[in-house]
């Protein structure tokens, strides 16, 4: 038997983490995407237990402070393209400079040392990220996805796509179509 799943992982890591916080009893609370804040002191040996049980799923727990930096940038970034309303009705440069407190030309440079890519790079790419998960829903128009994800056309929103992906996005859909139906055909 073939299984097709779809998941966000965002929500999953979140629920991994819960479940194995929750197994060694220890107390916490959810900051925000990538931030969780523990209540209490945690001995160093219940503490290499949740690192060790996370490492099994691919998920570290970050100790620098720069990568830390890096951390938020990166979640502040796909809440902007993922919860709509959390769009900035200012620039996101200005968004992220106010939301972590920190110059923006020191932003793009901690960030660019560290993944050696650009913000803007990886946001055009966790918005086409973002647009590929809502053509494969097939709930939205290319017209729609191009609202949603901010864009000013159709047009600017298949050129990135194209330049990321090397398809159109109309070319993306009828591989994945074709794909559905000939998994479906070989049932």
């Amino acid at each position: 038997m073939k299984l097709n799943y779809n998941y966000d992982g965002n929500i999953a890591c979140r629920r991994i983490l819960e479940d194995h916080l929750d197994k060694l009893n220890i107390e916490y609370q959810v900051l925000s995407l990538g931030q969780i804040e523990i209540n209490d002191d945690v001995s160093i040996e219940i503490f290499e237990q949740l690192q060790t049980a996370l490492d099994s799923y691919s998920i570290h727990i970050i100790n620098n402070p720069k990568g830390q930096l890096i951390q938020q940038i990166k979640d502040a970034i796909v809440e902007i393209i993922y919860e709509k309303d959390k769009f900035p009705s200012t620039t996101i440069s200005q968004y992220l400079s106010e939301k972590l407190n920190s110059r923006y030309g020191y932003i793009t440079n901690i960030f660019s040392e560290y993944t050696h890519t650009s913000i803007e790079n990886f946001i055009i790419i966790q918005k086409i990220e973002r647009a590929k998960k809502l053509i494969l829903d097939g709930e939205f128009s290319l017209t729609e996805i191009s609202y949603e994800l901010n864009y000013s056309s159709v047009a600017y929103l298949s050129t990135q796509f194209k330049k990321v992906t090397g398809l159109t996005p109309s070319m993306f859909k009828r591989i994945v179509e074709k794909r559905r139906k000939l998994s479906k055909d070989i049932k």
